[in-house]
This record gives C-alpha cells, sequence and structure tokens, in this order.
C-alpha cells in the first residue's frame, strides 16, 4: 500500500509538470508560428456562400485573422514527445520519468494527432489559396471521407491487433461485442472528428470545450492507472491553456482545421483507448450538440425546405439571436464544466460502487 501510495504521488507530480512544461513550451514558441503565419499571410478567408447569410454577415470582419494556429498544440506535443524520447535512449535516468512515449498507450494517439493535424493543415491551406468549395478548402464530404478512413485503420488496429472488442457500460460492466467493435469504434471517431471541426467557429469556443475533455479523458486514463496517457492528457491540456491565452475573445488567431481534426481524432481515439465512449456525451457535451445541430439543419431543409435553426452549428443561431460572440463561448464553457463533472461522478460510481 505504502508502495502504491508512492506510486501515485510520484505520477501526479509527474502529470503536473508535464501539464506546466507543456504550457510554458507553448508560449514559447506561439510567438514564432504567429510570426510565420503573418509572414506568409495564412490567413482566414470567409466563404462566399448564398447557404450561409447568417455566418457571412456576422464572421466577415473577421477575415484576414492568421489562421492554422492549431500547430501550436500538436507541435508542442509531438515536440516534446520526441525530445524526452531521445533524451531517455541518450542518458536514461530521470528522463525516463518524463517520457511518455509507450507502444500500448501513446503510440496510436500520438499517430493520430498528426496525421490528422497534416490533413488539416492540407485543407487550411486550400481555404487559404480559396481553393475548393466556395473558396472554403475540402467539402465536408471529402473530409467525411479522410474521417472513415482514418477511423478504419484505428479500428483495424484495435480490433485485429490489439484484440480489443469490449465496450463499457455504466453500472452494467463490460461486453464482448465481437466485429460491432469495428463499426462502433470507426462512428467514435468519425464523430468526434466531425464534431470538433464544426464547433471551431467562435474566439476560444473549441480550445475551451477540448481543454474541459482532454481534462476528463485524462482524470480516467490516471485512474486506471494508464499514466503514461495520463501524461500524454496533461501535455496537451498545458499546450490547450497556452494556445487559449491568444485564441479568447478577440482571437489574434484561429485555431484552423490542423487543430481541430487533430484534437477531435484524438479525443476520439483516447476515449476508446480508455473504454469511456459511452461517456463522451458528458465529457464533450458542446461537440455532441453542435454535431446534432448541424445534422437537424441539413436534414430540415433537405425534407421539409426549412430551417430550425437561424444558422447553424448551433453557436452561430445564438450569435443570431444577438448574444455576444464572448457570451456564447463563456455560456458553452460554463456548460461543458458542468457536464464533465456530471460525466466524471458518473465514471466514478459506476467503477467503484
Amino acid at each position: 500500500m505504502f508502495l502504491s501510495h508512492n506510486v501515485i504521488l510520484a505520477e501526479t507530480i509527474r502529470i503536473i509538470i508535464l501539464t506546466v512544461v507543456g504550457f510554458l513550451a507553448a508560449l514559447a514558441v506561439t510567438p514564432f508560428w504567429f510570426r510565420l503565419l503573418k509572414k506568409y499571410r495564412v490567413n482566414k478567408q470567409i466563404r462566399d456562400s448564398a447557404d450561409a447569410p447568417v455566418f457571412n454577415k456576422l464572421h466577415k470582419k473577421k477575415e484576414g485573422t492568421p489562421t492554422s494556429g492549431g500547430i501550436i498544440i500538436w507541435s508542442t506535443v509531438l515536440g516534446l514527445a520526441i525530445l524526452f524520447g531521445i533524451l531517455n535512449l541518450l542518458f536514461d535516468g530521470v528522463w525516463g520519468y518524463f517520457n511518455f512515449i509507450d507502444r500500448a498507450q501513446t503510440y496510436l494517439p500520438l499517430a493520430a494527432l498528426l496525421i490528422a493535424a497534416i490533413m488539416g493543415l492540407l485543407d487550411d491551406w486550400l481555404g487559404v489559396m480559396r481553393i475548393g468549395s466556395n473558396g472554403g478548402g475540402l467539402k465536408i464530404r471529402y473530409k467525411l471521407v479522410f474521417y472513415t478512413v482514418a477511423a478504419a485503420v484505428g479500428a483495424w488496429w484495435f480490433y485485429f491487433k490489439l484484440d480489443w472488442d469490449v465496450i463499457a457500460v455504466p453500472f452494467l460492466g463490460n461486453f464482448e461485442i465481437g466485429f460491432w467493435y469495428v463499426p462502433l469504434f470507426m462512428f467514435i471517431i468519425i464523430a468526434s472528428s466531425f464534431s470538433a471541426n464544426e464547433t471551431d467557429g467562435l474566439d476560444g469556443l473549441l480550445g475551451g470545450v477540448s481543454l474541459f475533455a482532454f481534462f476528463a479523458l485524462t482524470v480516467v486514463a490516471f485512474v486506471l492507472g494508464r499514466y503514461d496517457l495520463a501524461a500524454f492528457g496533461g501535455v496537451i491540456i498545458g499546450s490547450l491553456l497556452a494556445f487559449l491565452w491568444f485564441n479568447i475573445y478577440p482571437a489574434k488567431f484561429f485555431m484552423g482545421d490542423t487543430g481541430s481534426m487533430s484534437l477531435g481524432v484524438t479525443i476520439g481515439v483516447v476515449a476508446m483507448l480508455t473504454n469511456t465512449a459511452l461517456f463522451l456525451p458528458f465529457f464533450a457535451a458542446i461537440l455532441v450538440a453542435e454535431a446534432l445541430s448541424v445534422i437537424i439543419q441539413v436534414v430540415s431543409k433537405k425534407f421539409w425546405g426549412r430551417k430550425v435553426f437561424r444558422s447553424a452549428p448551433i453557436h452561430h443561431h445564438f450569435e443570431a439571436l444577438g448574444w455576444p460572440e464572448s457570451r456564447v463561448t463563456m455560456r458553452f464553457w460554463i456548460i461543458s464544466a458542468v457536464f464533465t463533472s456530471l460525466g466524471l461522478v458518473i465514471f466514478f460510481l459506476a467503477r467503484f460502487l
């Protein structure tokens, strides 16, 4: 028991230190990336579309703001992973304490983070160059194709390589679902990626709600004894805090698809790694609401020829009602905090009662 307490204390300190290091590292590289984005005019282009008149009216003033700021988040996480991994190989000792690269726990989320970030960066570049649908980069159908391919690869890895086919149902236990695990995994990754992409529409919105989601998933990973995964989550939290320092209203730069796609995919992967997919409606409540609002709006317009919301995703609906952007963001943060707390309470009750 004494040893167990020492391990828990050591891992707690480690994760807190890595979170702080992630914050300071991201804060330090931000001026470099900001100058680079400004120099090469990686600026947001507001797409011209008759299908989104409310969005165009509300956000036209933001055109020209640097985008792809999400590179600050994923480059910090990957950079620290590589740095501590190399230092651990060269010197061992204390560096092993900070190294959070682990084949079973963090290989897949690190790979997912990088691949989705690169794909998102390509989409951002197309948008900057006014290439694609209405000059706004890749159409949503092409993004869904990417999400599907990435989800299929992840599902194949989990099911065939790791022999995972178990889904945890709160208060009921674990259930082996066989090959049905593959479509479930794909649905979770596609849904989390799509939801994150749709949520990234206001200053600080996705960064804030993602912060709560990763906090919950980090707590879960820690409780499950997956300390390297929890350390990975801590670094993401630190880098997200640094990003939000500059992204809160009025934002100096936007996250861009390189940030939203990488965060969305990673949330889904970590949820599957911790077997908490059914908790995502709590841990990522706003992401779920944003995605549902888009689906409802599209279905209603297609079959009944009318809108349910003034604009979708739902954060634009509240803007259209006259809510200031900062009010929408802050209230969505509050909702995220409440649902995340509720989700963690249910997780602890289901696990220990």
